[in-house]
Protein backbone atom coordinates (compact mmCIF):
# COMPACT_ATOMS: atom_id res chain seq x y z
CA UNK A 1 0.00 0.00 0.00
CA UNK A 2 1.44 3.61 -1.00
CA UNK A 3 2.03 5.90 1.45
CA UNK A 4 -0.85 8.26 -0.14
CA UNK A 5 -3.78 5.97 1.28
CA UNK A 6 -1.77 5.62 4.62
CA UNK A 7 -2.08 9.69 4.88
CA UNK A 8 -5.64 10.83 6.60
CA UNK A 9 -7.79 13.02 4.47
CA UNK A 10 -6.14 16.41 4.52
CA UNK A 11 -8.75 19.44 5.92
CA UNK A 12 -7.31 21.62 3.38
CA UNK A 13 -9.30 22.53 -0.04
CA UNK A 14 -7.98 22.88 -3.65
CA UNK A 15 -9.12 26.74 -3.08
CA UNK A 16 -6.42 26.50 0.06
CA UNK A 17 -3.79 26.22 -2.04
CA UNK A 18 -4.28 28.40 -5.05
CA UNK A 19 -7.97 30.18 -5.49
CA UNK A 20 -7.27 29.45 -9.25
CA UNK A 21 -8.98 26.04 -8.14
CA UNK A 22 -12.02 26.81 -7.22
CA UNK A 23 -14.91 24.58 -6.90
CA UNK A 24 -16.76 25.15 -10.05
CA UNK A 25 -13.69 25.12 -12.02
CA UNK A 26 -12.49 22.00 -10.87
CA UNK A 27 -16.22 20.55 -11.34
CA UNK A 28 -16.50 21.52 -14.69
CA UNK A 29 -12.83 19.48 -15.44
CA UNK A 30 -14.43 16.76 -13.56
CA UNK A 31 -17.53 16.54 -15.86
CA UNK A 32 -15.30 16.79 -19.39
CA UNK A 33 -13.54 13.98 -18.16
CA UNK A 34 -16.69 12.15 -17.20
CA UNK A 35 -17.90 12.86 -20.73
CA UNK A 36 -14.85 11.55 -22.50
CA UNK A 37 -15.34 8.53 -20.66
CA UNK A 38 -18.99 7.99 -21.49
CA UNK A 39 -18.62 8.58 -24.92
CA UNK A 40 -15.80 6.14 -25.38
CA UNK A 41 -17.72 2.93 -23.59
CA UNK A 42 -21.02 4.32 -25.54
CA UNK A 43 -19.05 3.75 -28.72
CA UNK A 44 -17.54 0.22 -27.79
CA UNK A 45 -17.65 -2.56 -29.94
CA UNK A 46 -16.87 -5.38 -29.00
CA UNK A 47 -18.02 -7.52 -31.86
CA UNK A 48 -15.33 -5.50 -33.92
CA UNK A 49 -12.76 -6.52 -31.13
CA UNK A 50 -13.05 -3.89 -28.55
CA UNK A 51 -11.58 -4.85 -25.24
CA UNK A 52 -10.80 -3.14 -21.54
CA UNK A 53 -7.45 -2.05 -23.08
CA UNK A 54 -8.82 -0.34 -26.29
CA UNK A 55 -11.67 1.16 -23.87
CA UNK A 56 -9.33 2.63 -21.98
CA UNK A 57 -6.99 3.84 -24.75
CA UNK A 58 -9.95 5.65 -26.32
CA UNK A 59 -11.13 6.98 -22.96
CA UNK A 60 -8.47 8.96 -21.84
CA UNK A 61 -8.14 10.15 -25.33
CA UNK A 62 -11.57 11.18 -25.47
CA UNK A 63 -11.19 12.76 -22.27
CA UNK A 64 -8.34 14.97 -23.37
CA UNK A 65 -9.92 15.82 -26.59
CA UNK A 66 -12.83 17.20 -24.15
CA UNK A 67 -10.45 19.45 -22.11
CA UNK A 68 -8.82 20.19 -25.04
CA UNK A 69 -11.92 21.57 -27.43
CA UNK A 70 -13.47 23.10 -24.35
CA UNK A 71 -9.91 25.42 -24.16
CA UNK A 72 -9.71 26.09 -27.60
CA UNK A 73 -13.42 27.05 -27.95
CA UNK A 74 -12.98 29.31 -24.90
CA UNK A 75 -15.83 28.06 -23.05
CA UNK A 76 -14.11 28.32 -19.80
CA UNK A 77 -11.54 31.34 -19.68
CA UNK A 78 -9.44 29.59 -17.23
CA UNK A 79 -8.80 26.38 -18.85
CA UNK A 80 -5.93 25.92 -21.20
CA UNK A 81 -3.58 23.04 -22.35
CA UNK A 82 0.01 23.12 -21.55
CA UNK A 83 0.75 19.56 -23.06
CA UNK A 84 -1.27 18.07 -26.08
CA UNK A 85 1.38 14.87 -25.72
CA UNK A 86 0.04 11.43 -23.79
CA UNK A 87 1.76 12.92 -20.77
CA UNK A 88 -1.53 15.21 -21.22
CA UNK A 89 -1.18 18.85 -18.65
CA UNK A 90 -4.09 21.14 -18.99
CA UNK A 91 -4.25 24.38 -16.85
CA UNK A 92 -6.60 26.08 -14.41
CA UNK A 93 -5.73 29.61 -14.80
CA UNK A 94 -1.87 29.00 -14.99
CA UNK A 95 -1.74 25.90 -12.42
CA UNK A 96 -1.08 22.50 -14.15
CA UNK A 97 -3.07 19.48 -13.55
CA UNK A 98 -3.21 16.18 -14.61
CA UNK A 99 -5.48 13.48 -14.46
CA UNK A 100 -5.40 9.70 -13.82
CA UNK A 101 -7.75 6.75 -13.80
CA UNK A 102 -7.83 4.65 -10.67
CA UNK A 103 -7.86 4.54 -7.23
CA UNK A 104 -7.67 8.29 -5.37
CA UNK A 105 -6.18 6.21 -2.54
CA UNK A 106 -3.32 4.65 -4.56
CA UNK A 107 -1.81 6.42 -6.99
CA UNK A 108 0.89 4.82 -9.33
CA UNK A 109 4.39 5.78 -9.73
CA UNK A 110 3.81 6.63 -13.04
CA UNK A 111 1.22 9.54 -11.83
CA UNK A 112 3.61 10.52 -9.23
CA UNK A 113 5.87 11.53 -11.43
CA UNK A 114 6.10 15.35 -12.74
CA UNK A 115 7.20 16.40 -16.02
CA UNK A 116 9.56 19.45 -16.35
CA UNK A 117 6.94 21.65 -17.96
CA UNK A 118 4.49 20.78 -15.18
CA UNK A 119 7.00 21.53 -12.37
CA UNK A 120 8.36 24.99 -14.47
CA UNK A 121 4.51 26.05 -14.55
CA UNK A 122 3.81 25.07 -11.12
CA UNK A 123 6.94 27.13 -9.55
CA UNK A 124 5.32 30.26 -11.76
CA UNK A 125 1.78 30.33 -10.53
CA UNK A 126 2.99 29.46 -6.45
CA UNK A 127 6.27 30.77 -6.21
CA UNK A 128 8.24 30.15 -3.89
CA UNK A 129 9.36 27.22 -2.07
CA UNK A 130 5.56 26.30 -1.65
CA UNK A 131 5.93 24.50 -4.79
CA UNK A 132 8.92 21.61 -3.91
CA UNK A 133 7.92 18.73 -5.35
CA UNK A 134 3.86 19.42 -5.40
CA UNK A 135 1.77 18.30 -8.15
CA UNK A 136 -2.10 18.20 -8.40
CA UNK A 137 -4.36 15.27 -9.92
CA UNK A 138 -7.24 14.27 -10.91
CA UNK A 139 -8.28 10.76 -9.97
CA UNK A 140 -11.06 9.49 -11.99
CA UNK A 141 -12.20 6.36 -10.35
CA UNK A 142 -14.92 4.05 -12.45
CA UNK A 143 -17.28 1.35 -11.76
CA UNK A 144 -17.83 -2.30 -12.90
CA UNK A 145 -19.33 -1.50 -16.12
CA UNK A 146 -16.44 1.11 -16.44
CA UNK A 147 -18.89 4.57 -16.06
CA UNK A 148 -17.30 7.52 -14.23
CA UNK A 149 -18.14 6.90 -9.97
CA UNK A 150 -16.11 10.01 -8.37
CA UNK A 151 -13.47 12.06 -9.34
CA UNK A 152 -10.71 13.31 -6.53
CA UNK A 153 -8.78 16.36 -6.51
CA UNK A 154 -5.35 15.55 -5.50
CA UNK A 155 -2.43 17.69 -4.03
CA UNK A 156 0.49 15.23 -3.43
CA UNK A 157 3.86 15.71 -2.77
CA UNK A 158 6.96 14.18 -3.35
CA UNK A 159 8.30 10.60 -4.70
CA UNK A 160 6.43 9.03 -2.04
CA UNK A 161 2.99 10.71 -2.95
CA UNK A 162 2.33 13.00 0.74
CA UNK A 163 -1.36 13.91 0.57
CA UNK A 164 -1.93 17.38 1.44
CA UNK A 165 -5.36 17.54 -0.02
CA UNK A 166 -8.07 15.11 -1.02
CA UNK A 167 -11.36 16.19 -1.68
CA UNK A 168 -13.89 14.41 -4.17
CA UNK A 169 -15.48 16.87 -6.46
CA UNK A 170 -19.30 17.59 -6.60
CA UNK A 171 -20.18 16.34 -9.82
CA UNK A 172 -23.83 16.94 -9.64
CA UNK A 173 -26.49 14.52 -10.95
CA UNK A 174 -25.58 11.96 -14.22
CA UNK A 175 -22.12 14.18 -14.10
CA UNK A 176 -22.94 14.32 -17.54
CA UNK A 177 -22.76 10.57 -18.16
CA UNK A 178 -25.43 9.10 -20.08
CA UNK A 179 -25.86 5.85 -18.10
CA UNK A 180 -28.12 3.91 -20.93
CA UNK A 181 -25.11 4.44 -22.84
CA UNK A 182 -22.81 3.23 -20.52
CA UNK A 183 -25.50 0.04 -19.59
CA UNK A 184 -26.04 -0.75 -22.93
CA UNK A 185 -22.15 -1.77 -23.50
CA UNK A 186 -21.58 -3.05 -19.60
CA UNK A 187 -20.95 -6.18 -18.16
CA UNK A 188 -19.21 -7.87 -15.25
CA UNK A 189 -15.26 -9.24 -15.45
CA UNK A 190 -13.35 -6.87 -16.94
CA UNK A 191 -12.36 -3.47 -15.30
CA UNK A 192 -13.61 -1.56 -18.66
CA UNK A 193 -16.85 -4.36 -19.76
CA UNK A 194 -17.92 -4.84 -22.84
CA UNK A 195 -21.07 -7.21 -22.86
CA UNK A 196 -21.13 -9.96 -24.94
CA UNK A 197 -24.76 -9.88 -24.64
CA UNK A 198 -25.62 -6.21 -25.53
CA UNK A 199 -28.97 -5.11 -24.94
CA UNK A 200 -31.54 -2.68 -26.59
CA UNK A 201 -30.08 -0.60 -29.52
CA UNK A 202 -26.76 -2.21 -29.25
CA UNK A 203 -28.20 -6.20 -30.00
CA UNK A 204 -30.10 -4.57 -32.98
CA UNK A 205 -26.98 -2.65 -34.56
CA UNK A 206 -24.76 -6.17 -33.81
CA UNK A 207 -27.71 -8.13 -35.26
CA UNK A 208 -28.17 -5.52 -38.51
CA UNK A 209 -24.07 -6.03 -39.05
CA UNK A 210 -23.99 -9.43 -38.97
CA UNK A 211 -27.09 -9.54 -41.46
CA UNK A 212 -25.38 -7.01 -43.72
CA UNK A 213 -22.19 -9.45 -43.51
CA UNK A 214 -23.45 -12.48 -44.10
CA UNK A 215 -23.25 -14.40 -47.36
CA UNK A 216 -25.92 -14.07 -49.65
CA UNK A 217 -27.84 -17.49 -50.75
CA UNK A 218 -26.88 -18.43 -54.32
CA UNK A 219 -30.29 -18.59 -56.27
Amino acid sequence: MSSASAEPASPRRPWDLHPALAEERLAAAARLLARGRADALALADPWAGDDAWSVGCRAYAFSKHQLARAAESGRYPWLGILDETHHFIFLIEGVPVRFFRGDAEEPNKRTLRQQESEAEQLALALGGDAMEGLMFRLAVETGDAGEVKRVVFLALRGEEGRVECFWPIPLGEGAGVPVEAVRRNSGGGLQLPLSAAMRGPARLEASTRRRRLAPKPVL
